[in-house]
């Protein structure tokens, strides 16, 4: 199911002020270019239907070749997986699990 989320996508460039940060050599010999990285991205928040879910935590992410995923609990306190296929820069809701303390009352 395809979701809209807010998201915070920090970036990392290879300015003097951020060390973590470099460029590297293109292979035709030209000069070095800017090395632009998405640092620490994660939702903040979803829509599913027509309501806005806050991301309360991130429990957990993960990666596989074209894609993030995070575990987050939302305000609600209800877990959700979320994915983000980054080539088509799509989210997606993968899985959904009720809070344990929902479902006894």
């Amino acid at each position: 199911m395809t979701v809209q989320v807010e998201a915070y996508s920090g970036f990392l460039t290879n300015s003097r002020k951020t060390a973590a940060a470099r460029s590297f050599p293109v292979q035709d010999g030209t000069a070095p270019r800017p090395l632009r990285v998405k640092a620490d991205e994660r939702p903040l928040r979803f829509r599913l239907g027509d309501r806005w879910y806050q991301v309360e935590e991130v429990l957990d992410r993960w990666y596989d070749p074209d894609a993030i995923y995070f575990r987050v609990r939302a305000d609600d306190r209800d877990l959700y997986v979320l994915r983000h296929s980054a080539p088509e820069d799509v989210w997606t809701l993968e899985a959904y699990r009720r809070a344990a303390s929902r479902e006894s009352g």
